[in-house]
């Protein structure tokens, strides 16, 4: 049980919650955004002095009821539910390091998708595999170490490093990205807590970069899927693909895979791009 995360974490969803979200008057004479805590603590079924102790971090593991009474009165989305149940150590953490080896099935479905680029993404972002239309559409993945590999570390460049300002291939959503990178950093930070690798990252981004630092500070859990994006691609131009990501559950990995529809000009461009890195992949 992460008590000071639990505690930031509480705190910054009872600040989002409008009394009128759970039936209360507003009224005029508050000071703080959001619900009170003596509010929360009548509308999840618990003592206030229990609710506040938590908050302050100082408050023993609460039970499933209690978490799910919480779950109620802050109106939690099943993501935020989900996270609240790791913080309060009440789902299953990993002990170990996040996995990086790739199933060999995986590995093979990728290589067999001639109109797909594809990439297998690590629970940190790292990149840990990919087809050759995935190198043509985005780089030559083999050509960076580990940390190059790192697309967290590609989209929050830190002082010194060798990324460029720009989002990562010119992508058209770069904002929503980097979002979703704090997010999901955020679930793995917790769900692997004695991983250097990971606590590493996340404290380089937090100290060398300051929107990703303002981020991890909303403690925001919660990300849209992304069903589309533009690459800027110095060949070719733009090209807007499907973008569908799959959790591999068993590896608690991701299958990124970037399409278009058939006979569109996009497609065109992949199949193009398919060629250029076909032609790569031989001269290496």
């Amino acid at each position: 049980m992460d008590k000071q995360e639990l505690a930031a974490f509480l705190r910054s969803r009872r600040e989002r919650v409008r009394p009128e979200d759970v039936g209360l008057p507003s009224g005029p004479r508050r000071r703080t955004p959001g619900l009170r805590r003596e509010e929360v603590a009548v509308l999840a079924h618990i003592s206030t002095e229990y609710y506040v102790r938590l908050e302050q971090g100082r408050a023993p593991r609460p039970s499933a009821e209690v978490l799910a009474g919480i779950t109620g009165a802050l109106c939690l989305t099943d993501s935020e539910s989900a996270h609240l149940h790791l913080l309060a150590g009440t789902a299953a953490l990993h002990a170990g390091a996040v996995r990086r080896d790739v199933r060999p099935s995986i590995l093979a479905v990728i290589e067999r998708l001639p109109q797909t680029a594809a990439i297998v993404l690590s629970a940190d972002f790292e990149v840990l595999a990919w087809n050759d239309l995935a190198a043509a559409l985005m780089e030559d993945f083999g050509a960076r170490d580990r940390a190059g590999r790192n697309l967290a570390r590609q989209a929050f460049p830190t002082v010194g490093s060798s990324f460029p300002a720009d989002p990562p291939y010119g992508i058209s959503d770069g904002a929503e990205f980097r979002r979703h990178v704090v997010m999901q950093l955020r679930t793995t930070l917790t769900r692997y807590p004695s991983d250097l690798a990971v606590t590493g990252l996340v404290e380089e981004l937090r100290t060398g970069n300051a929107e990703f630092a303002e981020l991890w500070e909303r403690h925001d859990v919660q990300t849209a899927p992304v069903l589309s994006k533009t690459f800027r691609h110095p060949a070719v131009g733009p090209v807007t693909v499907d973008c569908d990501s799959l959790a591999l559950t068993d590896h608690d990995q991701f299958l990124v895979l970037y399409t278009a529809p058939v006979g569109s000009p996009d497609a065109d461009a992949l199949a193009l791009l398919g060629v250029l890195g076909a032609a790569q992949a031989h001269s290496r």
